[in-house]
């Protein structure tokens, strides 16, 4: 089984905003070539990614959340407040 790797959104070389340069269909073998921007939820950690995953699979049920993840409902939303601020930073940077 492989196991697959996080998606790179930083340059390891300077700790630049990565991009994407070509997409490639492994059915057909076709490339796409451009410079495409990453979606900014994609520059989430990959747990943040997963809390909003759980987030919309709840319908947006903070109070489900928060008893699905065993955590207090202040907890869930300081974590959703988090995010929201970081995808508002990625935002306003493009």
């Amino acid at each position: 089984m492989t196991t697959k790797k996080n998606f790179p959104t930083i340059c390891p070389s300077c700790g630049g905003q990565l991009s994407v340069k070509s997409l490639h269909c492994a059915e057909c073998d076709t490339t796409v070539n451009g410079d495409f921007a990453i979606h900014p939820v994609l520059r989430l950690s990959a747990e943040e990614q997963q809390f909003v995953t759980a987030f919309i699979l709840c319908s947006g049920s903070l109070k489900q959340m928060a008893a699905d993840m065993g955590l207090s409902y202040p907890t869930v939303r300081n974590i959703l407040d988090e995010i929201i601020s970081k995808l508002q930073n990625y935002e306003s940077s493009i």
